[in-house]
């Protein structure tokens, strides 16, 4: 080997170089660990909302060290801050946290662009759009723009009831085409894309998360943001969602509607069907149940609403009245919050306003603390629907304590603003009223003014906050609002007591891979697998150096594929050392025979290699997430290993051979295995398309009778990971949540007090209102079986947690259908570019074809076993994006070996010109055959290590590729070499009968 200097000085410079920067990783774990110990020890479990108090104790503490030194190397010295950006990584499964896509709804730009536009043929493109994306690969606007052709008629985008507006004056005129317009629009629509990424990112700034990820994906309106290590995930995505639509309304006296109510009761008995309930006590009359509800309105009298036939469909939903003088009309249950304001905005009801009042506006509060009760209010509307004062003038807002001592917001105002301030509160002084502080359209607070105008601009908003909710607000005004409402189409939350397991699970499956690698090498190969192990491990220092370096993010699939990289270290190895003990058998010496085993072996790595990685390649590219993860690990191990087995086992081998040491590369128990084999596998060939046309048919007939287990990645849906304090029976937890969710299905997910419930209830519905309601619902109806745990221990993210709702997944039906075509497409992509690449190597479609046709048979093979099985394995075998990528690591596998087996066919193909082709196939199979199952077996073992300890996330995925080895082992003998065999004889045939 040639420059055996600069190797040694690459191999030092690449080894420091990763240990430098994994210090970062432990310097900065050390400080955590003292962050989270100093707040424990500052609150203590009694007392109130501890876990936020902890959270913030800690914030506050890592905040104090950001920038003092806290890590010397040499006379190099850094900050928190440094240390924390050089430290690796986790990713969700491993850390806990969030992992959301959010939508930015398109369609409340459009409506925004066109000024609410009321145009009947306008609104009906934007309804047809919405339901085009049910199905289309499109982005919303795109749809938009067909729906519009499709049905406009005379109708124009540039008219003054669309786009020619006030707000687009001076970019669209009424003369211009709909094509002009159009390129127009999707400027407008990216500037607001543009404009929520930005204000998220604010946000999340703001939020104090390490190693936030934040980015947009396409041009479709999505944004992708994973926060690895949040605990309060409904802090999380409350700030992620909360479009912060500030207003500052006058607020109606509640008195002033009292008589209203009644009337709109009476109207609507005519215009509601209503659903009347026989109460077990006696019943009241018509009459007099009115008068009962509109005195518990008034709080002049004391009513048993069990007492009290349910036949007015407005007063019988009142829970509570307002107070005198005060701006809240009454109290209502928080589940009937939308059918309250369906029934006051129905235009029968609303005639019923006094002119005065004509343009109320009916507003919820925020839920009273520990109730389910909602207070309604009224607001002064106008013509136009806006407020007084809307939140575009808060230049700043901070949390801060109250005179109370309570968490509130103070807010600064511009000039413009302070002005209007003054004046609103100077009016309410002068009236007695108040004035309602609304965000998203939910009052918080609506307080009177007692001490004159407020002059200056200077405001407070309050509404019985915590802590982190005093902080949010204030963060959220602060980086401003969203151009439109941002749904969450996407969501993973892993807590941090399964993200802790999962680092356990994944740290005892890689050592134990590792040391039944390093012990199998030595026994196989003797002192030379010694050289093997000692090059593997720098391998696998130089994996986690660089995914440190390049700040990548290390998930479970990660881990797998850096154990599934020391499978392919041994490979390249096994290549290399079984290339040299072949050239030992031929007489040669032993430096002669290191240097042309070496040089033989190279083609054969390279290409089984690079074959493998274009796989990975495509799987970055089309992967999300942890399969990202997956992908980058692989592609990183993949050039680590090269350099590894080519280079530093080659410089230990050469030192060793110089220095007078002799190197069989065996033992006494290996050294005459696969020796003088000859096997005759073409005769065998048509043994094994018959087994395996048996095995691929029985999979087809399943896979079109029995289908796939279909994770919610391709059907849309929500998943829950349940643990609970005994063993329970899946069927009776299926059947109660059916109950309650119309369908649901409950699995054994790993030990047997452990479940997988997945259900399509309000699939389509997006928004934390509705993940928050049937996260309710879940615990409702799984209370028994909870040993007395409450509903925020169930839902909470104490580390120490071993009870309750550990994981949940969501994806949208329009997602879904997404994922599924990238899927599609990435397996298509791989197959194409590997034919490509090995038709270019080898020169001959033949070859191209036999590779091709092993891996569709090895991926049917998987798919049909899968098929077959998944109803009564007692692990996950959901088709989700992770079976993807473990249908496209078998892809890689098993070109992999298909490769190797190639290359000596060519290679004998050019040396034994004499020979039948049938001899140069049988040939080269069986000499490559130690090879093959050496490189296989080590595999499996490192693989069934990753199954047995890995933890359950990831046992299907290893069970696929369990499989995926085995066949594609089998398949790259039997299939793979007698297809292409096959083709050639037929084209020699042809060529000799024309």
């Amino acid at each position: 080997m040639q420059n055996k200097g600069l190797v040694k000085l690459f191999a030092l410079l690449f080894g420091l170089v990763s240990i430098y920067q994994l210090s970062f990783t432990f310097k900065a774990n050390q400080i955590e660990a003292e962050a989270e110990q100093v707040a424990i020890n500052a609150i203590p479990e009694t007392e109130d909302d501890y876990r936020a108090k902890r959270s913030q104790e800690e914030a506050n503490f890592l905040q104090a060290k950001a920038t003092d030194t806290v890590f010397n190397i040499g006379i190099a010295k850094f900050t928190y801050n440094e240390v924390k950006q050089k430290a690796m990584n986790l990713g969700l499964d491993l850390k806990g946290g969030i992992n959301v896509i959010l939508q930015v709804s398109v369609k409340d730009i459009l409506k925004g662009l066109a000024n609410n536009s009321k145009d009947p043929v306008f609104n009906k493109a934007l309804d047809d759009a919405s339901e085009l994306q049910k199905n289309s690969q499109n982005t919303y606007l795109e749809d938009f723009f067909v729906a519009f052709d499709a049905i406009k008629g005379d109708t124009k985008l540039a008219s003054p009831d669309i786009f020619y507006t006030k707000a687009l004056d001076g970019e669209i005129d009424g003369t211009m085409t709909d094509d002009e317009v159009k390129g127009i629009i999707e400027t407008k629509i990216d500037e607001s894309i543009v404009s929520a990424f930005e204000v998220l990112r604010k946000r999340i700034d703001e939020f104090g998360v390490t190693s936030p990820n934040i980015q947009r994906l396409g041009t479709s309106g999505r944004i992708l943001v994973e926060l690895p290590g949040v605990k309060d995930v409904e802090r999380a995505t409350g700030l992620l969602q909360s479009t912060a639509q500030l207003e500052f309304w006058d607020a109606y006296k509640g008195e002033q509607f009292f008589g209203f109510l009644s009337q709109a009761n009476e109207t609507l008995k005519d215009i509601v069907d209503v659903q009347t309930e026989t109460a077990e006590v006696e019943s009241q009359d018509e009459e007099d149940a009115q008068d009962a509800a509109i005195d518990d309105l008034l709080g002049e009298a004391e009513t048993d609403s069990t007492a009290v036939a349910a036949v007015n469909p407005l007063l019988d939903l009142i829970r509570g009245p307002g107070y005198q003088g005060g701006p809240i009309i009454a109290k209502f249950e928080l589940k009937d919050k939308e059918t309250i304001l369906e029934y006051l905005n129905k235009p029968e009801v609303r005639s019923l306003l006094p002119v005065e009042q004509r343009y109320a506006k009916f507003v919820f509060g925020k839920p009273e603390k520990d109730s389910e009760l909602v207070d309604l209010y009224a607001l002064v509307g106008n013509r136009e629907n806006t407020p007084q004062l809307s939140g575009a003038v808060v230049t700043d807002a901070r949390n801060q304590f109250g005179p109370t001592g309570k968490s509130e917001v103070s807010m600064q105002m511009n000039a413009k603003g302070a002005k209007i301030w003054e004046e609103m509160t100077g009016k309410a002084y002068t009236q007695g009223s108040q004035i309602a502080i609304v965000l998203d359209d939910v009052v918080y607070s609506a307080p009177g003014v007692t001490t004159g105008p407020i002059a200056g601009g200077s405001s407070s908003i309050s509404g019985d906050f915590t802590l982190n909710e005093a902080i949010d607000l204030a963060n959220v005004l602060r980086a401003g609002k969203l151009p439109a409402s941002a749904d969450i189409i996407q969501s993973e939350v892993v807590g941090p007591s399964l993200g802790q397991e999962a680092i356990d699970s994944g740290t005892t499956s890689f050592l134990i891979a590792l040391a039944l690698v390093l012990i199998w090498m030595i026994f196989y190969y003797g002192k030379g697998g010694i050289f093997a192990d000692l090059a593997m491990l720098l391998n696998i220092l130089l994996i986690f150096g660089i995914l440190s370096g390049l700040g990548a993010v290390l998930t479970l699939p990660g881990i797998a594929g850096i154990v599934l990289t020391i499978g392919m270290s041994v490979d390249a190895n096994v290549l290399i050392f079984e290339r040299i003990r072949e050239e030992i058998t031929k007489g040669k010496g032993q430096k002669e025979s290191v240097r042309d085993g070496f040089s033989n072996a190279l083609s054969s790595i390279l290409d089984a290699n690079i074959t493998t990685g274009l796989t990975a390649l495509i799987l970055f590219i089309f992967g999300t997430g942890p399969i990202k993860g997956f992908a980058t690990t692989l592609l990183i191990g993949i050039g680590t290993s090269l350099f590894t087995a080519i280079f530093i086992t080659r410089l230990l081998v050469d030192w060793y051979v110089n220095k007078g040491g002799k190197l069989d590369f065996s033992t006494a128990i290996t050294k005459n295995l696969f020796r003088n084999i000859n096997i005759k596998f073409l005769e065998k060939r048509k043994v094994a398309y018959i087994i395996s046309g048996i095995i691929i048919s029985i999979g087809l007939g399943s896979l079109f009778t029995n289908g796939l287990d279909q994770g919610v990645d391709f059907v849309g849906g929500r998943t829950y990971q349940v643990r609970f304090a005994q063993d329970v029976s899946p069927s009776e937890i299926s059947a109660t949540l059916s109950d309650a969710f119309g369908s649901a299905d409950a699995k054994t997910f790993g030990d047997a007090n452990q479940l997988k419930i997945t259900t399509k209830y309000k699939v389509n519905e997006t928004g934390a209102e509705v993940d928050e309601e049937i996260r309710k619902s879940l615990y409702d109806a799984l209370v028994p079986h909870l040993d007395g745990v409450s509903y925020d221990d169930f839902i909470s993210d104490a580390d120490t947690k071993t009870i309750g709702l550990m994981k949940y997944y969501k994806v949208s039906p329009t997602i879904a259908d997404d994922i599924k075509q990238a899927s599609f497409w990435a397996i298509l992509g791989s197959l194409i570019v590997v034919f490509l690449y090995i038709l270019i190597r080898f020169k001959r479609w033949q070859f191209s074809l036999g590779a091709v046709a092993a891996v569709f048979h090895d991926v049917l093979i998987v798919l049909g076993i899968f098929s077959l099985t998944y109803r009564f394995m007692p692990f996950n075998m959901e088709i989700d994006q992770a079976f993807i990528a473990a249908i496209l690591t078998v892809i890689g596998y098993s070109l992999n070996d298909t490769v190797v087996v190639f290359d000596r066919i060519r290679e004998f193909f050019n040396e034994h010109t004499s020979w039948e082709f049938n001899l140069v196939v049988n040939s080269s199979l069986s000499s490559t055959l130690s090879r093959t199952l050496n490189t296989s077996l080590t595999t499996l073992v490192v693989l069934l290590a990753i199954f047995i300890f890995g933890g359950d996330s990831i046992r299907g995925f290893m069970f696929a590729l369990i499989v995926g080895v085995i066949v594609g082992t089998y398949s790259s003998l039997f299939i793979a070499t007698p297809i292409m065999y096959d083709t050639v004889n037929k084209l020699e045939a042809k060529k000799k009968k024309n």
